[in-house]
């Protein structure tokens, strides 16, 4: 039994997507998150300065006392997955290859994914997909505009849809069976992204998969907290505007966190 936090990271607020699952999923855990707002967006910087950047942020929480580094965001698990699992001390879990596994999880051919232009460019998933089945079909789309969206706070919106449906065009002649939301700000546009695919695509957001490979390598590793634990708290960092972060949680945490702090990484 490990009574530490688990620590999550993420180019802005979309982490907080896979931070409400944790919550949900392991109640009794403690949980830190960094919303790396003050670099925003990471999906159009390069593979080194994204490594840099992911690389403070697992030391920062190293510092703080972490047991397992959840890294929830894609764009940062394809350029740094394997840097941080050689660099830090601790487990450190990504969300791409989990995303893919659920994407197959139920048969099918052709596969959309959604993502930040370094996501889709990388081609983390693609070779993801292709290494659980040779045979599926991918369709790749970047989908860079609709990470602001969440971030400036205008999902539910017009705008938010219109946008949506603009970027997501390219289904319009390429069917899938499939969508992967390779972002981990897009579960907060489902209804949005529903809307423009249709009811017959099954949307899969990698947070749900990632959460339980949480839970297999905490509990492989005997580093479960206790599930009588009273003691879990919630503390979020922003390398940005904490009041953006607060915004966020209260919006997507249901205000479920302890407290907010900005802090210095690089």
């Amino acid at each position: 039994m490990d009574r530490r936090p688990i620590g999550v990271m993420d180019s802005g607020l979309g982490g907080l997507s896979v931070l409400r699952v944790l919550h949900d999923e392991l109640p009794q855990e403690s949980l830190t998150f960094v919303g790396d707002q003050g670099h925003f967006p990471y999906g159009t910087k390069s593979q080194q300065t994204i490594r840099q950047l992911s690389l403070a942020i697992g030391r920062f929480l190293v510092a703080h006392d972490v047991k397992l580094m959840v890294i929830a965001c894609n764009t940062a698990t394809g350029a740094a997955l394997t840097t941080l699992q050689r660099e830090l001390p601790i487990p450190v879990i990504g969300v791409i290859q989990p995303g893919a596994a659920a994407a197959l999880a139920t048969p099918v051919q052709t596969v959309g994914v959604i993502g930040t232009t370094s996501t889709i460019k990388n081609g983390a998933y693609v070779k993801a997909l292709h290494d659980l089945q040779p045979s599926v079909k991918v369709v790749s789309q970047p989908a860079q505009p609709l990470v602001s969206i969440v971030e400036h706070g205008q999902t539910g919106t017009p705008m938010a849809q219109r946008a949506v449906n603009a970027t997501l065009a390219i289904f319009d002649d390429q069917p899938i069976e499939t969508l992967v939301l390779g972002c981990t700000h897009f579960p907060f546009l489902r209804a949005e992204i529903q809307q423009k695919v249709g009811p017959n695509v099954r949307l899969v957001d990698p947070a749900v998969e990632t959460v339980q490979a949480v839970k297999r390598k905490l509990a492989a590793c005997d580093l479960l907290a206790p599930v009588d634990n009273t003691d879990q708290q919630v503390t979020l960092y922003s390398t940005g505007q904490k009041a953006d972060l607060m915004r966020g949680a209260d919006q997507w945490l249901a205000g479920q966190y302890d407290t907010c702090q900005h802090v210095d990484l690089v």
